[in-house]
């Protein structure tokens, strides 16, 4: 027969497991208090009863067989708390309260032990309630024996309540332990149904399926808001896969039909005897590059985005790269006619991936060069911020971007309407936001120095790093 599900649960099996060690620790516990609890009762009547032993010997001593049983019925007269038997050495009453002899074990010469039960009789006549004692037999010298008993019933009763009584409260611990087990049970399976809830709508391919919080600020809650911070970017990783495959398809049709067109006009030609098919191969091979390149700066973006962190840390001195990248693209400018300078602070540190991060910075150093008009003005920088962190800028004199355009512009595959008519394929910034964000750092397009000459207000956009640890 299988167990409800609730029965079934890891918190409800925990809770079993540590009743039952409680219990059986409660069960040891108790035991130990019973057994030193009714051994202090016994040495504690023990003591006494042979305190008045050896009171009485020494009175049998002192005065002889008269003396002693004076003695024995002055104190069952002044109501002591023992009981007193003096026999002769056949075993008949001779003296004392003690009208039924207790039966003698292991008597012998000398002092003997035992445990009895009595029934007293009141006044009337009457037999009591049946009571025990403890008392010792001790030999006297002319045989006759002395037993002299302490009545432990109400200690032994006493110590038996105190035990019962803890005995019902481990039993009350072990209900309320087993409903709290059910109650925690039961609230852990409606946390834990929350969560199955929403994993089951997202294994069904709905991706917007979110764990609403319950507020308390718990375990729990910080579980469902992890799987919903997960769900959100696995959510945005598929549609910008989505995006970027739609993308690719839309972006790269032009570029392959232009690509096919030519080399069908360059076949065209050939077979009618004119044309340069040396130059159209040429071109194809060109388009065919741009392609490769684009093809290769999707799989770094997606390579970036999906693990969420740059796969190399190491240390790197950033002004160094920014010099290196600034020498490659100074004839580059040159030929423009751009002024390129470059302000690069010595003694900084950073770690990361420098290949992504001077690809990044390539990056920028393109689309300054390929929009700033011819006349204008290129600015890189490295220097450490009042804060830490470790920036890389590029300010140029181009036409800029607009406020509302700043943030789209970072997203693949966008291009503004002032760039159709240049080469790319809008991945450059995208690439940049990349490894940024896998860096643990940000990109921040501002607007330029302004409006220069004829052309502004430019564009200064700035690659951010965290202080290297």
């Amino acid at each position: 027969m299988r167990l409800p599900s609730l029965f079934r649960t890891t918190p409800f099996r925990l809770t079993l497991l540590f009743l039952i060690l409680f219990a059986t620790s409660a069960m040891l516990f108790l035991g130990y208090i019973y057994l030193a609890t009714a051994g202090e009762v016994t040495r504690t009547a023990d003591r006494a009863v042979a305190q008045e032993v050896a009171t009485l010997q020494t009175v049998y001593r002192d005065g002889g067989d008269a003396a002693l049983i004076k003695r024995l019925d002055e104190d069952a007269a002044n109501d002591r708390p023992f009981v007193y038997r003096l026999d002769d050495a056949r075993g008949q009453l001779i003296a004392g309260s003690m009208k039924d002899r207790p039966e003698l074990q292991g008597a012998g010469p000398g002092p003997v032990w035992m445990r009895f039960t009595r029934a007293p009789s009141d006044p009337a006549g009457h037999e009591a309630t049946r009571r025990l004692a403890r008392a010792q037999a001790a030999p006297l010298p002319n045989g006759e024996r002395l037993i002299v008993g302490a009545d432990v019933t109400y200690a032994e009763t006493f110590v038996l309540r105190i035990v019962r009584a803890m005995w019902g409260a481990g039993a009350l611990v072990v209900v309320l332990g087993l409903g709290g087990g059910l109650l925690v049970s039961r609230n852990v399976n409606r946390s834990l149904a929350r969560l199955n809830a929403v994993v089951a709508d997202v294994r069904g391919g709905d991706l917007g399926a979110r764990v609403a919080l319950s507020g308390s600020g718990d375990e729990y809650d910080e579980l469902a808001a992890g799987l919903n911070d997960m769900l959100i970017r696995l959510e945005a990783s598929i549609e910008g896969l989505k995006h970027a495959g739609d993308a690719i398809a839309h972006d790269l049709r032009s570029p392959l039909t232009r690509l096919r067109a030519r080399l069908e006009v360059a076949l065209i030609d050939v077979e009618a005897g004119k044309g340069d098919p040396k130059a159209a191969l040429a071109q194809a091979l060109d388009d065919a590059d741009a392609l490769l390149k684009t093809f290769a700066t999707v799989l770094a973006i997606a390579r970036l985005e999906a693990t969420g962190a740059a796969h190399k840390d190491a240390a790197f001195d950033p002004s160094r790269l920014a010099a290196d990248i600034a020498e490659l693209y100074e004839p580059a400018c040159e030929e423009r006619g751009l002024d390129f300078k470059a302000e690069l602070a010595p003694g900084l540190a950073a770690r990361g991936d420098s290949e992504f991060i001077a690809q990044a910075i390539a990056n920028l150093l393109d689309n300054a060069v390929k929009y700033t008009p011819p006349g204008g003005a290129i600015m890189l920088r490295s220097r450490r911020r009042s804060t830490g962190e470790i920036e890389f800028s590029i300010t140029d004199t181009g036409p800029g971007v607009g406020d509302e355009d700043r943030k789209r512009i970072v997203q693949r595959f966008v291009r503004l309407e002032n760039s159709r008519n240049k080469p790319g394929a809008g991945l450059g910034l995208a690439l940049v936001a990349a490894v940024a964000q896998a860096h643990g750092g940000r990109l921040e397009l501002d607007e330029g120095p302004g409006v220069v000459g004829a052309s502004g207000p430019g564009l200064r956009a700035a690659l951010v790093l965290p202080r290297a640890a």
